[in-house]
């Protein structure tokens, strides 16, 4: 699949999150906890990706090891961001990101947030509402 091609799904799928998780009640104005996940079979690569989405400003999670039911193991890490929940910012962030995944070789995986709260507070529980 070409770079454009998954440029112009991940948009949509952005504003199909942005759309759902407004319409289940999550805070509008709020301050979100983006999360965007990067997976590689390669270490070095997925660890220069990292050092790279560190230098573009985003927050960036230690290496997990996550073994497939295939046997075959993968190497993550999430890219952080603090802002609103607005479809111009994450399709900025996406495009980045994309391009920084495409330039390492390694898959971008989406991103995922938490609702928020009415008084603005992420309400925590053990996995993300949205990928």
């Amino acid at each position: 699949m070409s770079r454009q091609t998954l440029l112009q799904e991940q948009y949509a799928e952005n504003r199909e999150i942005v759309e759902a998780i407004l319409a289940d009640g999550s805070h509008p104005a709020a301050e979100y906890i983006i999360e965007h996940h990067f997976a590689c079979s390669n270490f070095d690569r997925l660890e220069k990706a990292a050092v790279d989405a560190f230098k573009l400003g985003f927050e960036v999670t230690d290496a997990e090891e996550v073994e497939l039911e295939d046997g075959t193991v993968l190497f993550c890490f999430d890219a952080i961001a603090n802002h609103q929940l607005e479809v111009e910012l994450l399709d900025q962030a996406c495009e980045q990101l994309i391009q920084l995944a495409t330039k390492h070789n390694i898959d971008y995986d989406g991103w995922g947030t938490y609702f928020v709260d009415e008084n603005g507070e992420p309400v925590y529980d053990d996995e993300e509402v949205l990928h």
